[in-house]
């Protein structure tokens, strides 16, 4: 989870006709496809170089008229070891993708539409600090429009007036020990008095992100107001920054905004978030939840302005707790629950024209979908159908816009027509590499679990699969803990690539997964090494049984709650596996509770801290408790800079393997948090998460 963050140099006020110089562009991907070469498609097989060639589709926008979709794809080099977001346009009912910032040599993001259509607005660092600029729809006439001392996060226009516009910028909220020691201008410390010193991959950096209000003159965007001025707190909240937990008014005069307004200790022990309206015109803020004492996010106004649709949790410190879609009547201040009667998750909503209705996605059964809801009789109907996640969306005319993922489908954007669901892809963005490579078959198996529920699992097959052989088998070890082995497309675990390494891929949808109700989704909390594990257990024994499943070869893998899973596995599973790879998992929960980030987490799911008398039966689970029983050759990557799973965890679990003398190996990226991001060393982590597989599996 990468914040938004964006950066340094102060750039004078010059006249909307003066565009500072260009730098001399550097070397940089092509906007185009970067060919496949003989060698990497001579097995015909997906390989770990491959996968860095795919095009990643991301943030998307539709035109005011409906017509016309801009969206950003961002293609890696790994010879630079870096990445180029570019801005592309595409016919909202399907026509020819165009590059819209081939000409410019620096990242594009948060591409945004002047309420009058005419011209797109984005953010590129082109100049120096990032900076808003602006283009005509055909990508000419490319304008500097903000010059903010020290750039800007994010903006959006207001809906009613395009010279008016809110944007994201850092604020500083304390002294830096640089600042502090100002004869100390090198020193490298960070000093702290609370909690929350530093968060997810990031030591704080004493600064906020805050709502500033602005107005265009003449084409520049100058300095504005802090709409949160003297507030130590950030909006959008850390560590994602998502531009969607901020919405403008239809006409204007409002700005609905996301803020934890926790600082320290008491930040990190809940996720007591709430929308705030903002009036433009008095200057005037009021809380609209503050009765509500879990996450309140993403605001969207109706299209008549009396309502605003967020989503909402129920639980102060349970992440996982059911995503409410909420109604607030700005008349009367009434909130309303739309799904009540609707046991899954609701999220990312668009209105329907009429004020009526919110269309939604929801995951049900590994899958993510479109929904529709009457605001009025809270009726809910589906929209779409089939095996694939669905992970935005937004109106588009008479249909809506949505970007679509599958096992076998990296993002790509589609059409959908709410009232048959029918679809129509509009972006190709890696049919070169579809074309190259022969991919998996996916297959649904319903297993039955221990306590006669019925389990979904999906299998990969090896590419060219032949029933006739006997292949060695993955266990995949889902992360969260309670995110859905959907049809999600990993760039690092990706399941298509394990099967393509010539491995039947086992994908559980174990206990403590959404998109199977509230009741599946909330068991493992408190049961870590229970029933999930059991469930993991159902579905590779199921699989193992098959004829053309080799027993004697199976593995297990998996990250974060999934590197636990491997962790708690490796001293559980009665000589079952004869490989493990565990990433960033939890080894030691009482050193992992010490030294994490947000507190409400493990008080939530382990059942408080180790030194509460008597100390909560969640801590019987850790591994560390139960490595004597570890005789499995276990492969362990970690990042230095997660700092929510610490790296000692990773180098506990490895000396531990090795005082027992079993076979391990320790992969530590000393610039990596708790995802493997950069091109070169994800590339190695995949290099070795198949040597490892492969010598005690195959060899």
């Amino acid at each position: 989870m990468t914040r938004i963050g964006y950066f340094l140099v102060v750039m004078g006020l010059v006249a909307c006709t003066q565009q500072p110089p260009q730098p001399e562009p550097p070397a940089v991907v092509s906007e185009q496809p970067e060919p496949l070469t003989e060698q990497e498609i001579a097995g015909k097989m997906l390989t770990p170089e491959i996968l860095w060639k795919f095009g990643r589709v991301g943030e998307f926008k539709v035109s005011p008229d409906g017509k016309t979709v801009i969206y950003t794809v961002t293609r890696y080099s790994v010879s630079e070891n870096k990445g180029r977001t570019t801005l592309w346009s595409v016919p909202a009912k399907g026509g020819e993708p165009v590059c819209l910032t081939a000409d410019v040599f620096a990242n594009c993001s948060n591409p945004r539409w002047e309420p009058s259509g005419k011209r797109i607005a984005y953010l590129t660092s082109v100049s120096g600090d990032t900076q808003m600029w602006d283009m005509n729809s055909n990508g000419t006439d490319k304008r500097q429009v903000s010059y903010i001392e020290g750039g800007i996060n994010g903006f959006e226009y207001s809906p009613a007036d395009a010279g008016q516009l809110m944007y994201l910028k850092n604020v500083p909220v304390r002294q830096s020990p640089r600042e502090m020691y100002p004869d100390l201008s090198a020193t490298t410390a960070v000093i702290a008095d609370d909690m929350m010193e530093r968060h997810w991959n990031e030591w704080m950096d004493y600064a906020v992100s805050h709502i500033w209000l602005g107005q265009t003159e003449n084409g520049v965007l100058r300095s504005g107001k802090d709409i949160m001025e003297g507030e130590p707190y950030d909006s959008p909240l850390s560590p994602y920054f998502d531009s969607d937990e901020i919405a403008w008014s239809p006409d204007g005069k409002h700005i609905a905004y996301t803020c934890k307004k926790l600082t320290g200790r008491e930040y990190a022990l809940s996720t007591n978030s709430d929308i705030y309206v903002y009036d433009v015109g008095t200057g005037t803020t009021k809380n609209i939840t503050d009765r509500m004492s879990g996450y309140d996010k993403y605001p969207v106004f109706s299209p008549d302005g009396s309502m605003i649709a967020f989503q909402s949790m129920a639980t102060a410190g349970y992440e996982a707790d059911k995503e409410r879609l909420m109604v607030y009547h700005t008349a009367d201040g009434k909130i309303e629950d739309l799904t009540v009667r609707y046991d899954n998750n609701a999220a990312h909503f668009v209105w329907m024209p009429d004020n009526r209705g919110i269309w939604f996605i929801s995951g049900v059964r590994a899958t993510y979908q479109v929904y529709a809801v009457d605001v009025a009789t809270k009726a809910i109907r589906p929209v779409t159908k089939g095996w694939h996640d669905y992970n935005g969306i937004a109106l588009a005319g008479d249909a809506l816009t949505g970007v679509k993922t599958k096992i076998d489908m990296a993002a790509e954007l589609f059409r959908i027509l709410p009232a048959t669901g029918e679809e129509q892809q509009l972006t190709f963005t890696n049919r070169n590499i579809y074309s190259a490579v022969t991919l998996a078959e996916v297959k649904e198996r319903i297993v039955k679990t221990t306590d006669g529920k019925n389990m979904l699992v999906w299998v990969v097959y090896p590419p060219d699969f032949d029933a006739t052989k006997k292949y060695p088998v993955l266990l995949y070890c889902q992360g969260g803990p309670q995110s859905a082995v959907s049809q999600f497309f990993s760039f690092r675990w990706n399941l298509q690539l394990m099967a393509a390494g010539g491995y039947i891929v086992v994908a559980p949808n174990r206990r403590g997964l959404p998109t199977f109700g509230q009741a599946w989704n909330l068991q493992i909390s408190g049961d870590y090494g229970g029933q999930n594990m059991r469930d993991y257990l159902s579905a590779i024994d199921n699989v193992a049984g098959e004829p053309y499943a080799d027993a004697d070869r199976l593995g297990a893998v998996g990250a974060s709650y999934g590197g636990f899973s491997v962790y708690w596995l490796a001293a559980h599973h009665r000589k079952r596996f004869k490989a493990f790879i565990a990433h960033c998992g939890m080894f030691n929960f009482e050193s992992k509770y010490g030294s994490t980030d947000e507190y409400w987490f493990p008080n939530f799911d382990l059942g408080g801290a180790y030194w509460d008398k008597p100390r909560p039966h969640g801590f019987d689970f850790s591994p560390h408790l139960h490595v004597d029983k570890w005789d499995t050759p276990i492969l362990i990557f970690h990042g230095e800079k997660d700092y929510r799973v610490p790296y000692t965890e990773g180098l506990q679990a490895f000396h531990a393997a090795r005082l027992r003398n079993i076979p391990a190996r320790l992969v530590v990226f000393p610039d990596e948090g708790h995802w493997v991001t950069k091109p070169q060393n994800a590339i190695l982590w995949q290099r070795e998460f198949f040597g490892w597989l492969d010598k005690w599996l195959k060899q």
